[in-house]
């Protein structure tokens, strides 16, 4: 019975008890009948709380830690051992002395109470705190984690506390039907910024001593890094759907703060450890607070913006394998906004540079525009080659229309303030980031890659009067035409030995891609025509165009198209040899090397023996007699160049009649063949600045008069009055008309069959022909001495004028 008195004690006897605990230290015996008496009489906790917070609150003004401690420990053992619904107003007694710890000046009494305080926060309750609040607790954590202690360890261990306590407002808040509290902007942003704060120091220790390696599990304890980082992965992992931003801004307000985005390693690893922790849903909302920043950022520095966009394209990177969300037009717009800016900042540089040293600044930050430039067009390709192919297609269409060409208005970019260089400049990063966004794109039809809204575009630049806008163009242009991976096969513009070697995949052409070629290939064919004959063609643009026409033999050459291809290689040597447009001699055998390579790699692939024979046969001679002529020689420095192609040999060129001979031998019709190639007239070149191959193609008859009266030519005149004035001046509706009708012609030869054209031209040429030699078979009369001359010009050539008789045309129109 004595033992049992000594073990129960009655309810008045526990302030009694608890008085005798702190008297006389934590004896084990004591603090069970203490924990025993509470569980028994929970009514009574507010009692026993009150007494030892009060106790507790004069002790740790004396600096009395021992008596600190004691009471601290039975606090906790008590907080352990009770969970009923009245534990409620013990807890509150348990935080007011756990506030008075953590006031305190003494190291050792704040990890004491941050301790307490996290087994407090482990304990899950059993009904919810409406009143209860943690500010200040937030507050002092905070303020931990940011020890300046002069003892390193010390300060570490106070940071440590500091970590572990926000990690137990987090878990307590959080796990409380009222965590909403905590999502507060108030509380973030003092938990974000204390968090990063003790990463950011131990990244700046790993970074000089090397890559850090995988913590332990006694690291993870010891080191705040590892600590903060642990509990920021656990903050963003517990966010939803309304307090995400609220998690993310105090992250850019850091950064901005310490300068971190140049360089900005932290700054990659935060957001690599946001994109990986919140829900896969939300990554949206974190590209779209980085665009805003990026936005509010604009005008800073070139480094900073590139700092920036490249941790854009770390957070694009992860969240381009789960769900991107409705920001995918948001970032690309944002994007070209910004290269667009940064374009005309560098424009605004170069326009505006001083001498000697100012000149110096300005080509550092024009290296550093060059940067961001470099960053966003990365960031493009990498976002744009992760989408699906339906959105990738839209990207494409929504970039190409952002491309500035000259003399329309169809693009979306303002570059009013660009001028000619800078819009040169956002050209070429347009056709880098449109490059970027298709590399990997695989279509199964072609017209699905090449839609007419977006291949008439596209190749509008290819006419520009810039090689590297050209070669832009055609690297697009392969990328969507390789759907079987052989451009790497093909790369390097040389006389293939045996193109078998190679092993190039195809596949038989489909219907659409028939269909395709019969609407575009004219298109297309014209495209590399003129682009051959560029002046500032360089090596690189001669590859691209040999590439071009060797991948539309692979994927869209049926025997029709390969007859098309023969023939706009032979317009290509023809011009060489003839040079209309005074093109250098280098330009001039560069052509003739292009023409030698593809015909020896088409040979090959439609396999006719004879035609392979014709060719080789050529290639050997060109290298005993003129190796200028082949790629491997012309494209070698210091080739020695001819100083004219008329004097050479017919066996140095493929000749028409023995292609036509070998090809129809073996089944190919080779009507076509003879029938010369020449480029459609279209309104690009006036788009584009450039001449076209055709400038005018008209008959001008000049009537020279010589002996017709004044009176005459006074009486053919009309009278001039204002209406007729008026008339001559508005002349818009015979534009439109004319417009309409060469609208009509073009897309008639784009679209009818060849045969059906040469059909017609021949029967209106005959006719033509016919009416001629009857009108002048009936009405010469030829007089003494002539009255006039015909001039026929034809582009820049004049012919030999011809004299011409008086004569009567009642019926004859020449066009």
């Amino acid at each position: 019975m004595a033992e049992t008195s000594d073990r129960f004690i009655t309810p008045h006897q526990g302030p009694v008890v608890a008085f005798k605990i702190y008297q006389d230290g934590l004896v084990k015996a004591d603090m069970e009948k203490l924990t025993f008496y509470a569980v028994s009489a929970p009514e009574k906790l507010d009692r026993i709380g009150s007494y030892l917070a009060e106790r507790l609150s004069r002790d740790v003004v004396r600096h009395r830690s021992g008596y600190v401690l004691i009471a601290m420990e039975a606090l906790d053992q008590l907080l352990m051992a009770c969970h009923s619904q009245s534990i409620k107003p013990f807890v509150e007694s348990f935080l007011h002395m756990v506030a008075k710890l953590l006031e305190s000046g003494e190291p050792k009494l704040q990890v004491l109470g941050t301790n307490s305080f996290v087994k407090f926060a482990n304990i899950e309750e059993d009904t919810p705190s409406y009143h209860r609040r943690y500010d200040f607790f937030v507050s002092r954590f905070s303020a931990m984690c940011h020890s300046c202690h002069s003892d390193p360890e010390i300060r570490t261990e106070i940071r440590i506390a500091g970590i572990r306590g926000i990690q137990g407002v987090v878990r307590k808040t959080v796990n409380d039907e009222l965590r909403a509290t905590i999502w507060e902007p108030q509380h973030m942003d003092k938990i974000v910024p204390s968090l990063l704060f003790n990463m950011q120091k131990i990244e700046e220790v790993d970074s000089r001593i090397g890559p850090p390696s995988s913590p332990s599990a006694t690291d993870k304890e010891e080191n705040p890094a590892v600590l903060a980082e642990n509990c920021f992965r656990e903050l963003l992992g517990r966010a939803t759907f309304g307090n995400m931003n609220n998690a993310v801004r105090p992250v850019f307000a850091h950064l901005d703060h310490h300068k971190l985005w140049d360089p900005n390693e932290f700054a990659v690893h935060c957001f690599k450890i946001i994109m990986y922790s919140i829900q896969a849903q939300y990554s949206h909302h974190v590209i779209q607070e980085i665009l805003g920043h990026l936005d509010a950022r604009k005008k800073d520095a070139p480094r900073v913006r590139a700092g920036i966009i490249q941790v854009l394209l770390e957070a694009v990177a992860i969240a381009a394998k789960g769900s991107i969300g409705p920001t995918v037009l948001e970032v690309f717009n944002t994007l070209l906004k910004h290269l667009r800016l940064s374009v005309e900042f560098e424009a605004d540089d170069l326009q505006g540079g001083f001498v000697g040293s100012a000149n110096l600044n300005t080509s550092f930050k024009d290296n550093d525009e060059k940067i961001v430039q470099n960053a966003i067009i990365q960031t493009i390709g990498f976002f744009g080659s992760n989408l699906p192919d339906y959105q990738r297609s839209e990207i494409m269409m929504f970039i190409m229309g952002k491309v500035p060409v000259f003399g329309t208005s169809t693009h979306t970019l303002d570059i009013s303030q660009l001028g000619d260089l800078g819009t040169r400049r956002i050209q070429i990063m347009l056709l880098r980031s449109l490059l970027m966004v298709t590399s990997g794109y695989k279509a199964k039809t072609i017209v699905t890659a090449l839609p007419g809204s977006f291949l008439d575009p596209l190749l509008s630049p290819s006419l520009m009067e810039d090689y590297e806008l050209r070669q832009l163009v055609l690297e697009v242009m392969h990328n969507l035409m390789d759907r079987h991976d052989n451009r790497a096969k093909l790369r390097g513009i040389r006389i293939i030995p045996d193109v078998a070697d190679l092993k190039i995949k195809r596949e038989k052409i489909c219907r659409q891609d028939t269909s395709f070629m019969k609407k575009n290939g004219q298109q297309l064919y014209r495209h590399i025509y003129l682009g051959c004959k560029e002046e500032d063609n360089v090596q690189k643009n001669y590859e691209l165009l040999y590439t071009s026409l060797a991948l539309i033999t692979i994927e869209l050459a049926n025997e029709e198209v390969v007859i098309d291809l023969i023939r706009l290689a032979i317009a290509l040597q023809d011009s060489a040899i003839i040079n209309e447009d005074n093109l250098p001699m280098f330009h001039r055998c560069g052509i003739m090397a292009l023409v030698a390579a593809y015909l020896n790699f088409v040979s090959q692939m439609i396999a006719v023996p004879a035609f392979c024979q014709h060719v080789s046969k050529v290639i050997e001679i060109r290298t005993m007699e003129a190796p200028y002529f082949l790629p491997e020689h012309i494209f070698r420095d210091k080739c020695m160049l001819p100083k004219s192609l008329e004097k050479h040999e017919k066996d140095l060129y493929f000749l028409t009649n023995k292609i036509a001979e070998s090809l129809g031998g073996s089944g190919y019709s080779v009507e076509r063949l003879s029938v010369p190639y020449v480029p459609q007239v279209t309104d690009e070149d006036r788009l584009s600045r450039r001449k076209s191959i055709v400038d005018t193609v008209s008959i001008q008859v000049d009537i020279l008069s010589n002996n017709v009266p004044s009176d005459d030519v006074v009486s053919n005149t009309e009278e001039i009055t204002f209406e007729a004035l008026k008339k001559a001046i508005d002349t818009s509706g015979m534009e439109e008309q004319e417009k309409e009708k060469r609208r009509l012609v073009i897309e008639k030869f784009q679209k009818a069959p060849f045969e059906e054209i040469a059909a017609q031209c021949e029967s209106k040429a005959n006719l033509l022909h016919d009416r001629l030699a009857q009108i002048l078979e009936l009405t010469i009369r030829p007089p003494p001495s002539p009255s006039g001359t015909l001039t026929i010009t034809s582009g820049h050539a004049q012919y030999q004028s011809v004299p011409v008789y008086e004569m009567k045309f009642p019926d004859l129109c020449v066009y």
